[in-house]
């Protein structure tokens, strides 16, 4: 769980906000082989704008493709997979019904996923390599808003198997929001007297010796 919601190294340099006024802005307009078109890049900056993001220029996406291309292979690159890996997390998160993600993380949530899940993305995903770049950047772009929602869903979800082993494996019909946190309540009480336990001793300070070494 902790490497999901841990911060997300950088795709890439490029796509920092300083380097849009780096060179020249948009003097490449093709990510490989695949030539940006400037109404789907409006539309993605429109999409930026909503998660609070600088736009982009086709230049940066240009220059972040061949700094992934650098990194070898010919399927999806780690840092890509490891995006597109949160996307189906959050996507899971919505379709959960017993789960009330929080009110500020909603909005985030579903334009990553309504995006992912259209038909008019910025870079079709038949690219070689880096068909995804783009929806690894929406990841990117709304993860500041989830990060924390994701620790928590996923903490839900490892305290509502308990609660199902509990059960003899019987998943709770109604394991809601509420539920974990009183769970987790549960928990830390547990933990908490664990230890207290385990820092104490059962003999009284004063008891005498029972035992000699001769």
């Amino acid at each position: 769980m902790q490497a999901l919601v841990s911060p997300l190294p950088p795709l890439s340099s490029a796509l920092e906000p300083a380097a849009a006024s780096a060179g020249v802005p948009a003097r490449r307009h093709a990510v490989g082989d695949y030539a940006l078109d400037e109404s789907s890049m409006q539309q993605f900056n429109a999409l930026m704008e909503r998660l609070h993001h600088p736009p982009l220029a086709s230049d940066q996406l240009a220059t972040a493709a061949r700094d992934l291309y650098r990194l070898g292979g010919i399927c999806c690159p780690e840092p890509i997979a490891r995006r597109l890996a949160i996307a189906s997390q959050i996507d899971r998160m919505l379709a959960d019904h017993d789960w009330s993600p929080d009110r500020d993380a909603l909005e985030p949530a579903q334009l990553v996923v309504d995006y992912l899940h259209g038909d008019h993305g910025l870079i079709p995903p038949y690219v070689p390599v880096v068909g995804h770049l783009d929806d690894a950047i929406v990841v990117d772009a709304a993860w500041p808003y989830l990060a924390d929602e994701m620790a928590d869903y996923l903490d839900y979800c490892r305290l509502r198997a308990i609660e199902a082993s509990l059960r003899g494996g019987v998943w709770p019909p109604h394991f809601s929001r509420t539920d974990w946190l009183q769970a987790r309540r549960d928990e830390a009480a547990l933990i908490d007297h664990c230890r207290r336990v385990g820092a104490s001793s059962y003999v009284p300070e004063d008891a005498p010796a029972r035992f000699a070494v001769h």
